[in-house]
């Protein structure tokens, strides 16, 4: 269970985080969120999926790894064997959380979940020298920010997929080498004959807010199914 609390160099400059893929459980997970900000960068390796939350009913984007809970096909000798790492997994253990100001003002702050197994007092990149952030920390923090951002554009994208009826539910029946079978279901993709029917007042709104290009960028990426096939062939040998 995560345990968020405020960073401060005051109670964590000894704290470590251990950075090398797959040296922990954390990094074992099947996909991760990404936001249409960072679209170009993930579909150049992941399938982009969406995904709706089962606290919120939510929905958000993601990057998948594998066909199976907790299986990661990226990561092979604490190697994460991709061109590009999502955001999300690069900022572990850390997000930003709010705090109330005496004005009552949620004021952003660096928040780490001092529960990951990614944290250790012994081993791993040090996130304070001299009461001052690192060079390690400050990439963090600059990823944080980025995040922050993403997420917030995100959240106007989903509204625009699901006002212009864009997200359908998908099943994937996936035959492996070996005769064995994988299914991948639970996720939506964009409905690609909705968005050719869409007419150019939408598509103009849609590209001034910066979501015309995420959207064809997360179609294009379903070619990236093939690559997770191939992976999973791979060791099934």
């Amino acid at each position: 269970m995560s345990n968020y609390v405020v960073l401060s160099p005051e109670i964590h400059h000894d704290t470590r985080v251990l950075t090398e893929p797959g040296k922990t459980e954390a990094d074992e997970v099947q996909f991760t969120m990404t936001h249409p900000l960072e679209f170009r960068n993930i579909q150049a390796c992941y399938p982009i999926f969406f995904s709706k939350s089962r606290d919120t009913g939510e929905f958000f984007p993601l990057a998948l790894f594998g066909f199976e809970q907790g299986e990661n096909l990226f990561i092979d000798q604490f190697q994460w064997h991709a061109s590009y790492i999502p955001m999300m997994i690069e900022r572990q253990p850390f997000l930003i959380g709010y705090q109330k100001t005496a004005d009552d003002n949620p004021n952003p702050v660096v928040s780490i979940d001092t529960n990951s197994p990614k944290v250790s007092d012994s081993e791993g990149q040090l996130l304070f020298e001299a009461n001052q952030p690192t060079d390690y920390m400050k990439g963090v923090m600059a990823k944080l920010e980025a995040l922050h951002h993403g997420h917030e554009h995100s959240k106007g994208f989903i509204s625009a997929l699901i006002d212009n009826d864009l997200l359908e539910p998908f099943t994937l029946d996936v035959t492996l080498n070996n005769g064995t079978t994988n299914q991948l279901m639970g996720f939506y993709t964009i409905n690609e004959q909705k968005l050719l029917e869409l007419d150019g007042d939408i598509l103009g709104n849609f590209n001034k807010n910066g979501y015309l290009q995420p959207i064809y960028m997360a179609v294009a990426s379903f070619s990236r199914v093939k690559d997770l096939i191939d992976k999973k062939n791979a060791l099934s040998q």
